[in-house]
């Protein structure tokens, strides 16, 4: 897996770039996780990022750096852009959830359509939200797979290493050293 930049000479010019903005409570934010292997890959990340700010009660206050990845799961499928946003929320949970589906579905997702692990114009996961640990038909925060998927970690860890998820013994940047370290996903 290897980062990937619009501007390697000056990543701060990027479009994609955000400056990392006031410092904001946990209990104030949510991580989302961002990807594409569909048609223009990096645009479809870049704006459905921007597309987080249209949901009522979000704003986007940083993103990673872009990641090119291995599918995982179907492994006949193209290379996977994937990327983290980090979000200040004002919305609850369920809202956010709804809103991500709906950007999926305007970039032509759906899910009832699709194989499992498939290819995909645009992926958005809810992976934290605020400091809460939520289980509901839907819904699952913290996002039940993200510790074995170093395509969520490694951009996750760009934006929160120092974050420990609700009911987990380590931090972001801890749980993508052990998951490297065991080879994982």
């Amino acid at each position: 897996m290897r980062p990937l930049s619009l501007n390697v000479e000056n990543p701060k010019e990027d479009a994609w770039y955000l400056e990392p903005g006031p410092i904001i409570p946990m209990t104030q934010k949510a991580y989302v996780a961002l990807g594409s292997n569909m048609g223009d890959r990096t645009g479809n990340v870049l704006l459905g990022a921007r597309a987080l700010n249209g949901i009522e009660g979000v704003r986007v206050i940083a993103t990673s750096r872009l990641y090119e990845t291995d599918p995982v799961g179907n492994p006949d499928q193209p290379r996977f852009i994937n990327a983290a946003a980090e979000l200040e929320v004002s919305c609850n949970a369920r809202q956010l959830l709804d809103g991500l589906l709906e950007i999926e579905r305007r970039f032509g997702r759906d899910r009832s359509k699709e194989q499992r692990w498939g290819p995909r114009t645009l992926d958005l996961d809810l992976l934290l939200f605020r400091d809460q640990r939520i289980d509901e038909p839907g819904l699952t925060v913290p996002h039940p797979r993200m510790a074995q998927r170093r395509f969520v970690l490694e951009p996750l860890c760009d934006l929160a290493p120092a974050v420990v998820p609700p009911g987990w013994n380590r931090n972001i940047r801890q749980a993508l050293e052990a998951l490297t370290q065991g080879a994982g996903a």
